[in-house]
């Protein structure tokens, strides 16, 4: 459904000065970075998105990297945000993407002379674990000696099978009953000052660059979760949602977790912590395999460890409550080794006090 970019490029280097001395930092109030998407429910409609926060520099080595926050996601709708945090990116996981390419001396002495100049720029995309090697067209600008703009000359197509993606398109298409086409086309305008510091944005030549400006927005214009208690319509939703990752995992048979669990459980404990005024039912539910008997059983086990696991992070106990329905309940049809997957699964629900 999208993906990531950005960066910078690469030529012989010359001799002369360095003019990495003392660093670059993105500028990234002037600097954004968007994605459009295609989804098909009574036809194709696209939309488009944005990271709310990013951060990246040049090294004293011409070494570009560029951070972004996947939680910063924006969508413009709160539910569909933490959608794509938690079923799509799985930044319980996997919190950000990093981007790196390499900026040569040569460039920067031709964008000197020439002030703008397009030519395909190779770069690194580390994103849900997969790193990949890419390559872009971009346009660089040379506004002045201290400031550097990357834009795209047209939106990169980034395939989610590419970044191992595929499982995560299945679960929004799951979620929000539409098809999605699985690939995305970003774009990106960054604009690097040199010397530029976080604390007064004053440049300065010598001392070298420690610090990384970054974007992030706040107030009703952030896509970045809120600190502090949620509402409960915000509760509902991330519970619902996060009951549809699949992350909860057990050995085959077994109700113990699997360490791979704690990521997400992590992440419940935050969120419950967040809702006081709700309690919440954790429920096991199981495929079609084994007797009937077998599989409640399990799942009631299963819905224990979770609650037990929770009550350790520092939930109340009484806050908590364990059920299994076995295989009473499936959410598909146990007919595909996806869909007998998916029927073995914690739900989390929220309830009032």
């Amino acid at each position: 459904m999208l993906c990531l970019l950005t960066v910078t490029p690469t030529v012989q280097a010359q001799s002369g000065a360095n003019p990495f001395a003392g660093g670059w930092l993105l500028d990234a109030d002037a600097s954004s970075l968007t994605f459009l998407s295609i989804k098909e429910k009574d036809g194709p409609k696209s939309e488009t998105s944005r990271f709310a926060s990013f951060s990246g520099d040049v090294d004293e080595t011409g070494l570009a990297t560029l951070r972004i926050q996947l939680n910063s996601v924006d969508t413009q709708v709160d539910l569909r945000n933490v959608r794509m945090r938690f079923l799509f990116f799985e930044t319980f996981k996997y919190p950000e993407a990093v981007v790196s390419s390499t900026v040569s001396p040569a460039t920067m002495a031709l964008l000197q002379e020439t002030r703008r100049m397009t030519l395909p720029v190779e770069f690194t995309l580390d994103l849900h674990g997969v790193t990949k090697t890419l390559e872009v067209e971009s346009t660089l600008t040379l506004f002045a000696d201290d400031q550097l703009s990357i834009a795209s000359v047209a939106p990169v197509d980034i395939a989610a099978s590419m970044f191992s993606l595929e499982e995560g398109i299945e679960k929004l298409q799951d979620a929000a009953k539409v098809k999605i086409v699985p690939s995305g086309a970003v774009s990106f305008d960054l604009v690097f000052k040199k010397g530029m510091s976080q604390a007064g944005g004053q440049e300065d030549p010598v001392a070298p660059v420690t610090t990384v400006a970054s974007r992030v927005l706040t107030g009703a214009d952030t896509a970045l979760e809120s600190s502090g208690e949620l509402t409960q319509e915000e509760c509902f939703g991330r519970f619902d949602i996060l009951s549809e990752t699949g992350a909860v995992y057990f050995r085959v048979g077994s109700s113990r977790l699997d360490p791979n669990s704690y990521p997400l459980l992590t992440t419940v404990t935050d969120i419950i912590t967040r809702c006081p005024s709700l309690d919440i039912v954790v429920a096991g539910h199981t495929d079609s395999a084994g007797s009937d008997q077998a599989n409640l059983q399990l799942s009631i086990s299963r819905a224990n460890s979770v609650m037990q696991y929770l009550v350790e992070q520092g939930i109340n106990g009484s806050r908590v409550t364990a059920i299994g329905f076995g295989e009473s309940r499936p959410v598909a049809p146990n007919d595909t080794a996806r869909n007998r997957s998916r029927n073995r699964r914690i739900e989390f629900t929220a309830t009032s006090s």
